[in-house]
């Protein structure tokens, strides 16, 4: 299963008859400000002229592409993988594939998405994915962001950043509920389109036309009916398939503190945001609280196996916890206050992709979390969403602490009766339940000491020199990850790249697959005949790959990649009983979907870090961001991969590349 952080990518667009590529971190979000109307209230970030949702009705369909399309685009990104005598097997049954059986899964897949023209074709079976896998969601699919630092260093303590981003988050949720928050739109010319006078016109366009006014100034509005679930969201564990679950009705929030559970009311009866320095007594009353750590902290539980945790989700509600487990699971959101302070990058990664799994609640949509230093993060379940909505909230927070914090260094917290306002949950536990926490606690131990986390910063090129060079980014930061993995374990191995398709209506994620001859090719003449080709030659073969990469990058962002046509016509076989074909029963398609390098990009003004775990035992979790002049990676791996060599290597590979940029040959 894929366990991605899929908020950067290519959202690409079709101009004048031709597909102009528009690459930016998280489709755009972090290079546009939001020019609405300032609130001339607290209760919101901005009052935007145009609904929140104006463009949602009227959003492009995710197109199901060609079945002949998809077998030509799965048997390229085999080649690389395969000897000749494998690939010839992969093609017959592909072939096969596609003039027999799998010509009419298509047709039905193709009659079924006519007839739900609400949503996408892959929307329900990526649900199902994501909600029947029975894994703990640490490290399998949950993945976190870090925030920067707040600039004011005396804004970075631990109450008053808390305080703030609590603040913060309410305005957005007030803001986002009331219609008000700026439409998530790509502009291609931001001079046309980002403009007042374009944004009073088009909140006249009914809504059902309103893309195409925006289309027509090269303005790309994206999907957000992912946004909903940001808030009072938890995902449920069920024997079999878990649920997502949501309450707009809670007006409280969720805080850890030593593995205790405390409540409190962050919004008013009136749905206003409760005073910020009263939030900011309820947390300090929290911080002081002088209780021991919990003996039995339950938030370990959503940590299990999905089944084991339905189980002892049972019996708590059986021994009198449902009111509580109710209060836990609509809460706004979960606030995890930490009592670590963080050493370094590598800490604060392990930290916020899983912590010590006692002050956590895995399954609520978010947690955020502040370590003793004011270190913050954002932690969240995949199931419900693919991180685009999260980044959008992520860089609003951030924007709104650090430009109008609501509190300061040195506020007086309201003087109120926080004893009252602030209620410690209490859980009824039997021996049973003891047993269980204790398990689970041992199981997250077990899982999380095997983990690695390393990271690397090249800091000589990156965003700038590429662009001069005519040079993809994005291709030659995954052209480095192939050529330092062939340098490491002279392999070329099935690799994902994430890539948001939030350009349409219900739209989710595609695959890209780096990996392609070209970049074989060329890793081949870097790392095993460095001596052998002209540096024009491999000037060339840069060139070569960067288009390549290009072209995969828009095909995935239009929706016209292999993995998800695929993985519905799966699903449909298995929905309706029939046994799987050869194609899906070939060991090369088990491979292709073995991904042992798994990589997401992500670049934001808001956020420092990006992680997640491999989602394969013997694979590499690549977070990378390539900056205007530096390129940094942080990278997870498990005992059978060594994490600091690969690193090593993707580091001389940029080495390499750069030197080539510069006109010298490879010794």
């Amino acid at each position: 299963m894929a366990s991605l952080l899929s908020v950067q990518c290519a959202a690409t667009v079709r101009k004048s008859g031709s597909l102009i590529h528009l690459r930016s971190a998280a489709l755009g979000i972090q290079s546009r400000h939001y020019s609405s109307k300032k609130a001339s209230s607290s209760e919101y970030l901005h009052q935007s002229v145009v609904p929140s949702m104006h463009y949602q009705k009227s959003l492009p369909r995710l197109p199901v592409p060609k079945l002949e399309d998809t077998i030509r685009r799965y048997l390229t990104a085999q080649r690389p993988l395969l000897d000749d005598e494998q690939y010839r097997t992969t093609e017959k049954h592909a072939q096969d594939f596609q003039n027999g059986v799998g010509k009419q899964l298509h047709e039905e897949l193709v009659a079924q998405d006519k007839n739900n023209k609400h949503t996408s074709y892959i929307s329900g079976p990526w649900f199902d994915m994501y909600l029947s896998a029975r894994d703990s969601v640490v490290l399998n699919s949950n993945p976190f962001m870090s925030f920067n630092p707040d600039p004011k260093t005396e804004y970075n303590d631990q109450l008053v950043r808390a305080t703030n981003m609590v603040s913060s988050a309410v305005r957005f949720m007030k803001t986002l509920r009331a219609g008000l928050l700026e439409p998530e739109v790509f502009h291609l010319n931001p001079a046309k389109s980002d403009t007042d006078s374009f944004k009073k016109l088009i909140r006249w366009v009914p809504s059902s036309l309103s893309w195409y006014g925006a289309y027509m100034v090269n303005a790309f509005p994206l999907d957000m009916s992912q946004y909903f679930r940001l808030f009072n969201s938890t995902r449920i564990p069920k024997r079999g398939r878990d649920e997502l679950f949501t309450d707009e009705k809670g007006r409280h929030l969720l805080v850890m503190r030593k593995g205790n559970m405390y409540v409190f009311d962050i919004v008013d009866r009136d749905g206003n945001l409760v005073k910020p320095a009263e939030i900011q007594a309820h947390l300090k009353y929290i911080l002081s609280d002088s209780a021991e750590a919990a003996a039995f902290p339950l938030g370990v539980l959503t940590s299990e196996n999905r089944d084991v945790w339905a189980g002892l989700r049972e019996k708590l509600i059986a021994a009198g916890n449902a009111e509580d487990l109710r209060v836990v699971d609509s809460a706004l959101f979960c606030l995890c206050l930490d009592e670590e302070s963080m050493r370094d990058h590598i800490h604060i990664s392990h930290n916020m992709l899983h912590g010590d799994g006692c002050n956590r609640w895995y399954d609520k949509s978010f947690n955020l979390i502040l370590t003793k230093d004011g270190q913050a993060a954002i932690h969240f379940e995949h199931a419900w969403g693919d991180g685009v909505a999260m980044l959008r909230f992520q860089n609003e927070v951030f924007k709104d602490t650090t430009e109008q914090p609501l509190v300061h260094p040195g506020s007086a917290a309201a003087a109120v009766d926080s004893a009252s306002a602030v209620r410690r949950l209490h859980f009824n536990l039997d021996s049973e339940l003891q047993n269980g926490i204790k398990r689970a606690k041992e199981n997250f131990n077990s899982a999380v000491s095997k983990l690695t986390i390393a990271a690397m910063e090249f800091k000589k090129g990156g965003k700038e020199q590429l662009k001069k060079s005519n040079l993809s980014p994005d291709a030659i930061a995954q052209l480095a990850f192939q050529m330092g993995f062939l340098r490491q374990y002279g392999q070329t191995v099935a690799t994902y790249e994430s890539c948001s398709t939030a350009a349409f209506k219900h739209g989710r994620t595609e695959t890209i697959r780096p990996a392609s001859i070209h970049t074989k090719k060329c890793s081949q003449a870097f790392v095993s005949q460095p001596g052998k080709h002209s540096v024009e030659e491999l000037r060339g073969m840069l060139n070569e790959c960067s288009k390549y990469h290009g072209q995969l990058t828009k095909e995935a962002a239009m929706g016209q990649g292999f993995d998800r046509h695929l993985f519905a016509l799966r699903y449909m076989t298995n929905s309706k009983g029939q046994p799987l074909h050869g194609l899906y029963t070939d060991p090369a398609y088990a491979a292709i979907n073995h991904n042992i390098l798994s990589t997401s990009t992500l670049t934001s003004p808001a956020v420092s870090l990006g992680g997640f775990a491999p989602v394969v035992p013997d694979g590499f979790g690549v977070g990378y961001g390539v900056r205007d002049e530096w390129i940094g990676c942080n990278v997870s791996s498990y005992p059978t991969r060594n994490v600091h060599e690969f690193l090593q290597c993707v580091h001389k590979s940029l080495e390499d590349i750069f030197s080539v940029l510069e006109g010298k040959s490879l010794s």
